[in-house]
């Protein structure tokens, strides 16, 4: 986990900005989390207290305040198609880990890594499209800091018979339109230089943004909930 002399990812350039792979309009039956007016679907999560939200939104995007923490939807989801675009800082500062470092937690708990990994190198498990702490992507589909850049992902929530797992959760991710993840079975909720293993939790929960002190910009998200029949 983390080690440096992981292979890393091949570089691969998605299409440009101005013609994304990913129009990112959502379906009729897709739930809107961000229109780019305002925070009304999301709260801070910080401490393991729900406060009001407080990223900054402006010009149609919201942006990670740094010092405050991680913010997740009111909403809840299991299996779910998520789309969401992201830009990090125009004007990088720091390396590795330490450059535009965000994340979007499905369920709060299961993570696919943000961060500016154009031109900046990593720990493979931990660049942009990785199941953090698990799996690299299968290529480097980043664009440059300040560009924007979108996540598609299909994810299958974990199923639980009482405290054993009955089911691991999988999850598929393009990032502007390229194939980082193909139904890869996670080993469990993101941890920090830790091996993962599952705690049985509920079948739905909010989607979280994680604060990680650098002003990482969201907009577009939207979500639809799948029944993928599985039990």
């Amino acid at each position: 986990m983390h080690d440096d002399s992981r292979p890393r990812p091949r570089i691969v350039s998605p299409g440009t900005a101005s013609t994304p792979a990913s129009p990112g309009q959502p379906p009729s039956d897709a739930t809107v989390l961000f229109d780019g007016k305002d925070l009304a679907n999301w709260e801070q999560r910080r401490r393991g207290e729900t406060l009001p939200p407080v990223w900054k939104v402006e010009n149609g995007y919201m942006e990670v305040v740094p010092g405050t923490g991680g913010h997740i939807t009111k909403q809840r989801f299991g299996d779910v198609q998520l789309h969401i675009e992201w830009a990090t800082p125009a004007q990088p500062s720091g390396n590795s880990q330490a450059r535009g470092n965000s994340g979007v937690l499905i369920m709060g708990l299961y993570e696919v890594q943000i961060l500016d990994s154009y031109d900046n190198i990593s720990y493979a498990d931990g660049q942009a499209g990785a199941i953090y702490g698990q799996f690299p992507p299968l290529v480097n589909a980043a664009r440059k800091p300040g560009e924007w850049q979108t996540y598609d992902i299909i994810f299958e929530a974990p199923r639980f018979d009482g405290d054993e797992l009955a089911r691991p959760a999988f999850a598929t991710v393009l990032h502007n339109g390229v194939l980082l993840h193909h139904h890869r079975e996670l080993l469990g909720p993101m941890r920090h230089r830790r091996v993962s293993e599952y705690v049985p939790h509920e079948p739905e929960l909010g989607l979280l943004l994680q604060g990680h002190g650098n002003p990482v910009r969201y907009r577009k998200i939207w979500a639809r909930r799948l029944d993928l029949h599985h039990s």
